[in-house]
């Protein structure tokens, strides 16, 4: 039987993203009460970087220590870069919070232990995800080209159907090397979230509604086990069907 999926429609960014943090709580605290931890899979971007500003103003009843932070992906930067989501995430929520570093599993930085080697950095992350991990939320923002982490259209990451991590030394948009989770882990997990605001993204979210080929638009690729849900903003989903 397919998962459901969820479209919700917002008239801000701002009522997308509080929306989409009361959802989070409800979701990990749910995922802590069944299987301990929650294992989670963050997101940049604008929206991915919103949900975790409203995350340290009001996390509810997550317990934090017991929960498993991981990155869809990342750029293959030096780890003081402001780019990186990793460095991002650390000023929206990490410093505000009271979390053992430990269980934030960030992917290697570009002159962190492996330099500039962004084969061995990809090997560490794929060892750090491991082959036993599922994703109880697997959050993704979308470029307007329907990019989901750094699989773009047309490209070997996005065909990959085996791997968990790969590089991308080629990335259409800049910077060009980046780290990624590919198509079989996000779709292991057991729910996909999609944050989406803008109309330039309105003719992806339409095509991923479709049913088109993840290999012309991405985002159309990523399902959740039990649950996929689109958080979107008026413009984004300007060209849904009614």
């Amino acid at each position: 039987m397919t998962a459901p999926t969820e479209r919700l429609v917002f008239d801000s960014s701002a009522e997308l993203v509080s929306t989409a943090a009361s959802r989070f709580i409800a979701a990990v605290t749910a995922a802590q009460e069944a299987r301990g931890i929650a294992t989670i899979a963050l997101t940049g971007g604008s929206n991915g970087i919103a949900l975790l500003r409203e995350l340290a103003r009001d996390s509810g009843d997550i317990s934090w220590n017991r929960i498993e932070l991981y990155w869809g992906d990342e750029r293959f930067l030096p780890a003081a870069d402001p780019e990186r989501n990793a460095l991002q995430a650390e000023e929206a929520l990490f410093d505000h919070i009271q979390i053992d570093p430990a269980r934030i599993h960030e992917i290697p930085a570009s002159d962190g232990d492996f330099g500039d080697d962004i084969d061995a950095a990809t090997t560490e992350y794929a060892r750090l995800v491991g082959h036993d991990t599922i994703f109880d939320i697997h959050l993704l923002g979308m470029g307007g080209e329907g990019h989901i982490n750094s699989l773009f259209p047309h490209t070997d990451a996005t065909a990959e159907e085996s791997r968990s991590v790969v590089a991308v030394t080629d990335s259409p948009k800049p910077p060009p090397r980046r780290i990624s989770l590919t198509f079989p882990v996000i779709n292991s997990s057991r729910e996909v979230w999609f944050l989406v605001s803008g109309a330039e993204k309105a003719e992806a979210v339409a095509a991923a509604a479709s049913g088109a080929s993840r290999h012309d638009w991405p985002c159309a690729g990523a399902h959740g086990t039990e649950n996929t849900v689109w958080f979107l903003d008026r413009a984004a989903a300007a060209q849904l069907p009614n």
